[in-house]
Parts: structure tokens; C-alpha cells; sequence
């Protein structure tokens, strides 16, 4: 047997990492500034990471969702606190698809209505309902393609209102930042605007932190930046810093029902210990305000850089759009100084490293770049 071969991949596999360090299997040594598509939250390896999943694999790794496991009330407690979301209710699951997947079912079931607005370029997983909420018919199969979902423009209230106010939409989902279309933002205009048009037509806000969240924009949502509240927020990515795990936080207006939702693996022990040793190590370490403090180094440092057309984003999420002729740039950093980042089609390099990133290694990504900008 062989891989069903659906990924491009690099000559390059890493066996070892630490912090933002990553060795692969010939001994080279790469800094790592994508953390696997912003999952790695708080570093390869976190000594703290480690203890708590060995701790807990020694005494049980699994049992089902129809036992009680305090690990899932504790997670609860803590996210609330943390995220400003204390009185929502944490549905567990394991990845952003699902986590969406399951947001566009609760919404439906809530107001009874079946369609959905998502955005130009907007990118929530390939799972069937969220590849369908996904802008790119590349990746959507026959399978997929439904008539409930329809794409607005970003920014643009008024072919919001002009399709909900039809009054036949559940939801409109949005993500705080677009990460795969190459970091676009909602503005805050755009988000309030959102917020009062689903008010009053008796929809649903969703807003997709899958890559956006954990306090990777500096604040621990980025739709928090814009001091707007969402009925739901899904979460995964940064939240068990490489251990399978995905979130939903559901307003209390909404409510639960024996059976409404359900997974096998979701909130299982070792999910549950990964993500609260991520949030021990972004509270012990302040990683919000780090994630802020190095987002800032990055946008003063790259001001007016001669290989970029537009730098975009917040915090440690970073989109640099390229003029023309430095196109090969990203390959370049890769294979001649070992920086491995993120792109979005060809033109743009994301930048998504751990929120432990430190000033020294940022700096030496900038040096590095410089070198080849030259």
C-alpha cells in the first residue's frame, strides 16, 4: 500500500523540535516561523506540555464521552476565564473543520433556518458544511455543492443585508482574520455592522477563530481587537499545540439537548491535559502580550521594505504580499537560511510562529531576509 498523495511536500523531514528550533532527520537545523499552520501555540516541546500529557498518558488516555471527566469542566473554567467568554457554554471536538462543521449545525438548529452567509476568499475546513462555507470550488466535490450557502464580499454590509434580510439565514459565519486567502481583516465598522444586521434579522454571528485565536493577534480573539461579541466562536489550531483538539463556545441564549451533538474522540483526556497546558504557558509566560509586543517589532522592522508590496495583519499573524520579482523569496529562506514560513498562493508569505517567539529570533528572520533582498 501507498499514500493517497494529496499534499506537495518539501524534502524535508523534521524528527526533532524545541522552541522555534526544528532538526531534521540528517542533523540540519531549521527555525521554524509557520508552527504547522499556526498550531504550534507555545513551542516544539514545551517542557511543561510534555510532563502534563506523559502525567496523564500514564494513568488513562481514552474513555468515552458517556463518563463523567472533570479534565473537560476544568478546560471549560479556565478557557472562560481567560477568553472573556465565561458565561458561554465549550462544546469539545477534534479540529477547526468539525468545530465549524458543528457551529453551522447548532445555528440551524437554533432558528429553524437552513442557509448561511460566509465571505469572498473565506477559507473554515473541508469537512462537507465547512467546505461548502469555503470560497475555492477547487477543493468542493460534487458532494458539496448546496444551495444554502451564499459569499458576500468582505467588507461590504450591504450585500449582507441585501441576502439576510430574505429572512432565510441561520448564520453568518466570518473569520476574525482571513488566514489562507493571505490575511485579510474584517474592519471594525464591518464587524458591528455584522453584529446589528444578525440582530435584527434573527441571525446567528459566527466568527471562525480557528487560526485567528489563542491570543495569537495580540488579543486572545481577533475579533476582540474590534470590541464585538459573537454568538459562537470556533476555536482549534493553537489550542492543543499539535494535539488534536477543537472548540466551540455557544452563547447561553442558545440551548443544548441530549443527542443535538456528539464525537467519539472529542475532549478525550490527553486533548483536554494539551490544551490546558497551553493555557498554563500563555498565562505563566504572557504570551498575548508577547505575540502583541513581537507583531509590533515585525511591522516597524518591515515598513517600507523594498520586497514588499503589503504588509498585513496583527500580532503573529502576518501576511507580506511581495512585488513581482521577489516572488521565489519563501523557497529562498527555506533551502538558503533554513526559515521555514507560510504562504498564500504565490505572492504571499504568512508568517504564523509559536507566541514564545523570541527578539533574537525574530531578528535573525530579518536579517536573513535582508541578506536576500539585498
Amino acid at each position: 500500500m501507498h499514500l493517497f498523495e494529496v499534499y506537495k511536500l518539501w524534502d524535508i523531514e523534521p524528527v526533532k523540535g524545541l522552541g522555534t528550533t526544528l532538526w531534521d532527520k540528517k542533523g540540519e537545523t531549521y527555525t521554524d516561523l509557520y508552527g504547522g499552520h499556526a498550531v504550534i501555540s507555545v513551542g516544539h516541546c514545551h517542557p511543561h506540555y510534555v510532563k502534563m500529557l506523559s502525567d496523564q498518558l500514564a494513568n488513562l488516555g481514552f474513555y468515552s464521552n458517556a463518563v463523567q471527566n472533570s479534565l473537560q469542566r476544568d478546560l471549560a473554567s479556565r478557557l472562560g476565564k481567560v477568553c472573556g467568554y465565561d458565561d458561554y457554554a465549550l462544546f469539545l471536538c477534534n479540529s477547526g473543520a468539525e468545530a465549524n462543521e458543528n457551529a453551522l449545525k447548532v445555528a440551524s438548529f437554533h432558528t429553524g433556518k437552513a442557509k448561511v452567509l460566509a465571505f469572498r476568499k473565506a477559507f473554515h475546513g473541508r469537512t462537507s458544511g465547512a467546505v461548502a462555507a469555503t470560497d475555492n470550488p477547487k477543493i468542493q466535490s460534487p458532494f458539496n455543492e448546496t444551495s444554502n450557502i451564499v459569499f458576500a464580499p468582505l467588507n461590504d454590509l450591504e450585500a449582507v443585508e441585501k441576502e439576510i434580510s430574505k429572512g432565510d439565514f441561520a448564520a453568518v459565519i466570518i473569520e476574525g482574520i482571513q488566514g489562507v486567502a493571505g490575511i485579510f481583516e474584517p474592519t471594525s465598522g464591518f464587524l458591528h455592522g455584522l453584529r446589528s444586521l444578525c440582530d435584527r434579522y434573527g441571525c446567528v454571528l459566527i466568527l471562525d477563530e480557528i487560526q485567528s485565536g489563542y491570543g495569537r493577534t495580540g488579543r486572545f480573539f481577533a475579533h476582540q481587537h474590534h470590541d464585538v461579541r459573537a454568538d459562537i466562536v470556533t476555536m482549534a489550531k493553537g489550542m492543543g499545540n499539535g494535539f488534536p483538539i477543537g472548540g466551540v463556545l455557544i452563547s447561553p441564549s442558545i440551548k443544548a439537548s441530549y443527542g443535538m451533538l456528539g464525537t467519539t474522540f472529542g475532549g478525550n483526556h490527553l486533548a483536554c491535559t494539551a490544551a490546558l497546558a497551553v493555557l498554563d504557558i500563555i498565562e505563566n509566560e504572557h504570551l498575548v502580550e508577547n505575540a502583541a509586543r513581537m507583531g509590533e517589532y515585525f511591522r516597524k522592522t518591515f515598513e517600507g521594505d523594498k520586497a514588499i508590496k503589503e504588509y498585513r495583519g496583527k500580532g503573529l499573524m502576518i501576511g507580506m504580499e511581495l512585488k513581482d520579482e521577489y516572488k521565489g523569496l519563501r523557497d529562498r529562506l527555506l533551502f538558503e537560511k533554513h526559515f521555514f514560513t507560510g504562504a498564500a498562493g504565490a505572492q504571499v508569505i504568512r508568517l504564523l510562529p509559536s507566541l514564545t517567539i523570541s527578539q533574537q529570533t525574530a531578528e535573525s528572520f530579518v536579517n536573513a531576509w535582508k541578506e536576500l533582498t539585498i
